[in-house]
């Protein structure tokens, strides 16, 4: 199978501690380590590879990891939980600072999937409706 963005990385990643970040998440809890292997970021232009090993360097790479069956699998189940918890609010769960990673993830991943429900709802949930800025303006800067 043709890896051309190491997906496997994520999955690698994730393996050994997916199961015990989805039951802190189920709890309304997130640990930052597993934040970035579970709802990753795009790459900033700043950052590198090496720097930022999770980081998401395209709209095409968001798009691949939505469509391997296991991370976009995991995603999804991972945004179902956070639906099933909205009443929390995003800070709740995850704190200030990781609630804006989190709202960067979502952006992205919004952005790649074109009309994925779950992730728009996320948005009128926790963000007022609004994607996130920083996020935006470095996907249009790579158009």
């Amino acid at each position: 199978m043709n890896d051309e963005y190491d997906l496997q990385r994520f999955i690698a990643a994730q393996d050994p501690v997916y199961d015990d970040a989805l039951g802190i998440l189920r709890q309304g809890m997130m640990w930052t380590p597993y934040l970035k292997i579970i709802f990753p970021r795009l790459r900033a232009r700043r950052s590198n590879t090496a720097t930022d090993p999770y980081a998401i360097a395209s709209l095409d790479e968001a798009r691949a990891y939505l469509s391997s069956p296991i991370l976009g699998g995991r995603y999804r189940e991972c945004i179902g939980v956070l639906q099933r918890l909205s009443g929390w609010g995003a800070g709740a769960i995850f704190g200030d600072h990781d609630s804006k990673k989190l709202h960067a993830s979502l952006t992205l991943f919004s952005e790649a999937s074109n009309d994925e429900f779950l992730l728009q709802t996320m948005f009128d949930v926790w963000f007022d409706g609004l994607l996130d800025e920083d996020t935006m303006n470095e996907l249009n800067l790579g158009s």
